[in-house]
């Protein structure tokens, strides 16, 4: 039978942080009523003391709380002493965090010098998939987590007695065989890789544990982030939560990407702690995640909100809500862009035909398209009892107050509402919490069983773009996660923000949301100390390179801790695979081995070619 039981927070229709435990990480605590905390990580060579000491400084001064170090060998373990020594020396008493994969020795010696470690259930004592099937009996199955449990009591006495947290940090790409084998890589699968590690800790009372899990896709993200906030209560667990989309890549694409992704699950109180993983140098991803921060903020004290929530959703996989066509809107149509004209003439915007071009066009109370037919925008009251416009195609512009007000005075009014074959609703919000207002209108909308199409449109007043681009990405990138919405317009009063910026979003916003592909994606990690080459320059170089192949997903990784698991959907993937050696891969098949890294992009060039999906550049415009 179906599990119906979807309640993964407290109340769908009230921003409230979520209760967790108080985690001690060194002298900075997390969870309970602390702040939500920021954190990043280096990608020095941890044996380079001086260089890793002054990047964590850069860091730390940017705003972080927590900066994580890479610990891939015995001598980076053994010189976390020294960094933490000089650091110390300096005046910074920041917690430090170990970042150690597939050796619990390390992790060991970690604990020893450093508030926190991390370790990943995909590779920490089992091992990590190969992407091969595998068969595991019940007792089979039952005896390895035995096994794990043998070796983990141990190491957990180790981080009891030197006082020391764990972050058990569960990845999509670096999953077990065992895993696997049973669940895929699935919501089910990934937090049942953090459940089995967070039962042990329980059963031993160890309690000092920040769980993460993390996924480039952002839809994985965020079900498996609240199926595991379910099964965690469910289970009477409460360990305080860390948010990240993996690979989120540089520039405006991984800001977007990184608060639709995050910005989805701290609109419902969940995170403790984030961070934005950028293709960048890492001090630069603070600002971004304090503004993200500070957004949910203003949500706090929000007016009321009602929804009949027996018509939400299901939250941990994606199904988009069913509505019936008008023109090319609605149905199984992918989302359209509605761009705001703001006085400018259709014909100067025409000559930018493209993937980009916006579908329609916001002139004041008119709706433009590309031939440039009008349509009228209406208000609920003219729709209604005007009388003059059942004719015709039209857009009705509301909210859910308003909506709710006219259903008050006149409940008959959805039968007449519902009876309209050439009408599509343009949604706004005015409470300080859009999202849950929004979200709730929808609900509504299903109780009423009212298949209207719906475009979600938000007004900022922001001179910023980079603040624009994490408000809007935060208050509607969530909702399209959750199937909601036909279509997006976003209109802005505030200088520096072009029309092209705007348009830009909304595309930007729908791609990241995984509902509608307008440009080249690229997966790329944010760098570690394990990366062997210039992963900042080369991501910019493969991007250059390969901008205009907008029909296909391209992985750039630094290593192999995540990459290839981390490419699971992408088309190609370039993967470093030791000083100076790149791998190339087609999807999850490698294919070109030990490519020396100068050639590594005109290689995946020729790969691509060999497999028939190239084209040139100039056969795109």
């Amino acid at each position: 039978m179906e599990d119906r039981n979807f309640n993964y927070i407290k109340d769908l229709t009230k921003y409230q942080r979520q209760q967790t435990s108080v985690v001690h990480v060194g002298k900075i605590p997390v969870g309970g009523d602390y702040p939500v905390r920021i954190q990043s990580m280096t990608d020095t060579d941890s044996k380079d003391t001086d260089a890793t000491v002054d990047q964590i400084i850069r860091i730390i001064k940017a705003g972080a709380d927590y900066v994580r170090v890479t610990v891939k060998g015995m001598s980076d373990a053994e010189n976390l002493k020294n960094i933490k020594s000089e650091l110390v020396a300096r005046g910074y008493e920041n917690s430090l965090i170990a970042d150690v994969h597939f050796n619990p020795k390390l992790a060991e010696i970690a604990a020893k010098y450093i508030s926190k470690v991390r370790i990943n259930p995909g590779n920490f004592y089992d091992k990590r998939a190969r992407f091969e099937r595998h068969i595991y009996t019940d007792e089979e199955y039952k005896e390895e987590l035995q096994r794990i449990e043998e070796q983990f009591v141990p190491f957990l006495e180790v981080l009891r007695d030197t006082n020391t947290a764990l972050r058990i940090g569960a990845n999509q790409g670096s999953l077990s065989d065992r895993i696997m084998s049973r669940y895929g890589d699935t919501p089910a699968g990934i937090s049942e890789s953090v459940m089995e590690y967070l039962r042990i800790c329980k059963k031993v009372n160890f309690n000092n544990v920040v769980i993460s899990i993390k996924s480039s896709n952002t839809r994985m993200m965020v079900y498996t982030v609240r199926l595991l906030n379910k099964r965690m209560r469910l289970e009477d667990m409460e360990y305080p939560l860390h948010l990240g989309v993996t690979e989120a890549g540089e520039g405006e694409d991984g800001r977007i990407k990184s608060a639709v992704g995050i910005g989805a699950l701290l609109v419902d109180g969940i995170g403790d702690t984030i961070r934005v993983s950028l293709t960048e140098a890492p001090e630069r991803e603070i600002p971004v995640a304090r503004k993200m921060v500070n957004h949910i903020k203003s949500y706090q004290n929000h007016q009321k909100i009602t929804a009949p929530l027996f018509a939400q959703v299901n939250p941990f996989e994606y199904e988009h809500r069913s509505t019936r066509p008008v023109m090319n809107m609605g149905g199984k149509q992918v989302p359209v862009v509605i761009a705001d004209l703001r006085d400018r003439n259709l014909s100067e915007i025409l000559p930018l035909r493209g993937k980009q071009i916006p579908d329609y066009f916001l002139n004041r109370d008119q709706i433009l398209d590309l031939e440039g037919n009008v349509y009228p925008i209406l208000d609920l009251e003219e729709y209604l009892f005007g009388g003059s416009h059942w004719g015709q195609m039209k857009f009705i512009r509301t909210n859910k107050m308003e909506f709710d007000r006219f259903m008050a005075e006149n409940p008959e009014i959805i039968m007449k509402l519902k009876q309209t074959r050439k009408t599509v609703l343009i949604l706004e919000s005015f409470n300080k919490n859009p999202f849950a207002e929004l979200r709730a209108f929808f609900m509504a909308l299903e109780s009423h069983i009212w298949k209207v199409p719906v475009i979600l449109m938000r007004s900022y007043k922001e001179s910023s773009l980079e603040d624009l681009q994490i408000k809007a990405s935060i208050d509607l990138g969530g909702l399209f996660i959750d199937g909601y919405g036909d279509g997006i317009c976003l209109t802005n009063e505030g200088d520096n923000i072009t029309f092209t910026d705007l348009k830009d979003l909304s595309f930007s916003i729908l791609q990241a949301s995984r509902m509608r592909v307008s440009k080249t994606e690229f997966v790329s990690c944010p760098g570690c100390g394990r990366t062997q080459f210039d992963l900042h320059e080369t991501t910019r170089n493969v991007k250059a390179h390969f901008k205009h192949l907008n029909h296909l997903k391209i992985g750039v990784m630094g290593c192999v801790v995540n990459g290839p698991g981390e490419m699971g959907d992408v088309d190609y993937g370039f993967v470093g695979a030791g000083s100076g050696k790149v791998n190339l891969y087609k999807g999850q098949s490698l294919k070109k081995r030990h490519i020396p890294y100068e050639n590594a992009v005109y290689e995946l060039e020729n790969l691509i070619r060999e497999n028939g999906d190239w084209t040139d550049p100039e056969e795109q415009n």
